[in-house]
């Protein structure tokens, strides 16, 4: 039998579940879309400076990049995980430096996750809203039933 985690272990019937984080949500899609960008960029610069550069060096830090992204959607609800986001779109950037092109791309993922981070953070915030005015309205109705004690519903059974 699979063991259950803290999070199953703790819960009980009524208790309300906690609400997912959507800027980590479009953070953590957002890398591991950007890890695919690496791995074809790594494949890109493997076929035209692979010579040049080194095979080993080319598809070994290639992959090494496409990792991190990937152990990266792991970390991004931590507090400096944004953080480790934000670098990692710089590294992106500065793969224009390998091939010219990745300036263009880094570019539009980097303003791509500016503006996913804020619609997120946005989107948090309204939900957290909603939280607290769904709580007060709960509060305040929490005697009522609507059916006047009859268990009907407009008056008919």
């Amino acid at each position: 039998m699979a063991r259950l985690t803290r999070a199953q272990r703790e819960w009980r019937p009524g208790m309300p579940r906690k609400r997912r984080s959507i800027k980590v949500m479009f953070a953590s899609v957002l890398l591991l879309t950007e890890a695919f960008v690496v791995f074809f960029a790594t494949l890109v610069l493997f076929g035209l400076r692979g010579r040049d550069l080194g095979v080993g060096t080319v598809l070994g830090g290639g992959l090494g990049l496409v990792a991190v992204f990937v152990l990266a959607c792991a970390i991004v609800s931590r507090s400096w995980g944004m953080w480790v986001g934000w670098v990692l779109q710089l590294a992106l950037v500065a793969l224009g430096f390998l091939e010219p092109m990745m300036f263009v791309v880094g570019a539009a993922l980097l303003v791509t996750w500016f503006f996913a981070i804020r619609a997120g953070v946005r989107l948090d915030h309204e939900n957290a809203q909603r939280d607290r005015d769904q709580a007060a309205w709960e509060r305040e109705h929490s005697g009522e039933s609507g059916d006047g004690g009859t268990g009907t519903v407009g008056g008919r059974p």
